[in-house]
């Protein structure tokens, strides 16, 4: 049998991964697959420059690790010891760093993803349980969920600079593309706050929107989208603009153009417990796991459209690079649901481990990444023909993923 239909071949992995005797030991059907599959490598696999270099970090929220995935070679690079309880992750776009949140030791580990391993650690507050970066790779917003406060990190200093007090029980501190405000999910008090990043204070509180968990900021950065898992609602927000942006042309009072706003509280699913955009901005799909679907948003006119059946408590969406489609990892259906946008039609399910949850896409959009939280595996899936591709193994309880993709530099 050729390569090349040994690569387009899946159906004995999808057998062997559907028995009793792999699904109890996700290791054994690795090494069953990789025997079906000798030498494997699809004709569709981008083809890298000698210096590039592509990794998936996974956090080990059971093993107090970062597994390292070699996303060119499509295998486990390493294991990065870290903090206790390591849960959110992100990657810094400027610089050739990773930044993992240690809940349990109230830390930030600096990875340097050139040499893959940790290079400094961060002092935040109690129970961290997510950071996001600004575009210009500057600061970190980590938010604190055990202190009800959002540590701002120089991360060129590597230190804190700042301790921004919340609501209750912070979940997310999404910082807009702009850079201008950070927007801060307040998960037990059910409400949202709005940081100006440059006095490094609360601009406005928004209350209403119980549970609220994910956050999804438009790549103009004039509004924000929370999912409040409390309900069945997200809230949409309009946020403030600097007052150089007012134009006469539109007649639009300087004041009110600092002004930030509620535009309307959207009625989706049962517990939308995430928010996936499209990259060009112009639709979110909220994941609602209490009804099994997924909502449709306009961003322009901040109205639901049709919802879609995706499968058994769906936990986490993201959406392809070219705007067509949306992966869904459905949390007991040991499936990811592939929904295309176009035809607004779930058009495949990818098998995956058990309890998959968050997802990466690579850059080139070939291959796609899902942690699987019960198995302490990663999922990886071919998007060309959304099939499972091979097992990968992490560590235990496994909770986040982000990919970091960078050329190296010749040294001289």
């Amino acid at each position: 049998m050729t390569k090349a239909r040994l690569c387009t071949t899946r159906s004995a992995g999808r057998d062997l991964w559907r028995s009793r005797q792999f699904r109890r030991a996700p290791f054994l059907f690795l090494a069953g697959l990789t025997s079906l599959l000798p030498g494997c490598r699809p004709h569709d696999f981008p083809d890298y420059p000698a210096n590039y270099r592509e990794y998936a970090y996974v956090t080990n929220g059971g093993s107090n690790s970062v597994t390292v995935l070699d996303v060119v070679n499509v295998r486990q690079d390493r294991t990065i010891p870290v903090g206790a309880g390591p849960t959110g992750v992100a990657v810094n776009p400027r610089r050739n760093e990773v930044y993992v949140v240690n809940t349990g030791s109230n830390s930030v580990s600096v990875i340097d993803a050139e040499k893959n391993r940790v290079v400094a650690q961060i002092a935040v507050h109690r129970r961290p349980s997510s950071i996001s970066v600004s575009q210009d790779g500057t600061r970190g917003y980590v938010a604190n969920s055990g202190s009800n406060n959002v540590s701002v990190l120089d991360l060129g200093e590597r230190r804190e600079i700042a301790a921004i007090g919340v609501g209750e029980s912070p979940e997310v501190a999404a910082v807009s593309p702009d850079g201008n405000t950070v927007v801060v999910s307040n998960r037990a008090s059910g409400s949202v706050s709005l940081v100006d990043t440059k006095s490094l204070r609360v601009r406005s509180v928004w209350s209403g929107c119980p549970g609220a968990t994910d956050i999804a900021v438009l790549p103009d950065s004039n509004k924000a989208f929370v999912a409040c898992s409390g309900g069945h609602q997200v809230m949409a927000l309009s946020l403030a603009k600097p007052a150089n942006t007012a134009t006469r042309r539109r007649r639009i009072d300087a004041d009110s153009a600092r002004a930030d706003s509620l535009l309307a509280l959207l009625d989706v699913g049962t517990t939308p417990v995430n928010l996936a955009l499209k990259p060009d901005g112009g639709e979110i799909f909220a994941v609602n796991y209490g009804s099994g679907s997924v909502s449709e948003i306009d961003t322009s006119t901040n109205e639901v459209g049709a919802a879609y059946l995706i499968g058994t408590h769906p936990v986490r969406g993201v959406v392809s690079a070219d705007n067509a489609t949306l992966y869904v990892s459905n949390l007991d259906a040991d499936s990811l649901g592939v929904f295309s946008i176009d035809d607004a039609q779930l058009v495949g399910a990818a098998p995956t481990g058990d309890g998959p949850k968050a997802m990466a896409l690579s850059k080139a959009g070939h291959l796609l990444f899902a942690v699987d939280t019960r198995t302490g595996d990663v999922a990886v899936v071919r998007t060309l023909t959304h099939s499972l591709f091979t097992m990968l193994p992490a560590g235990r309880s496994p909770n986040d993923i982000a990919v970091k993709a960078f050329n190296l530099q010749s040294r001289r």
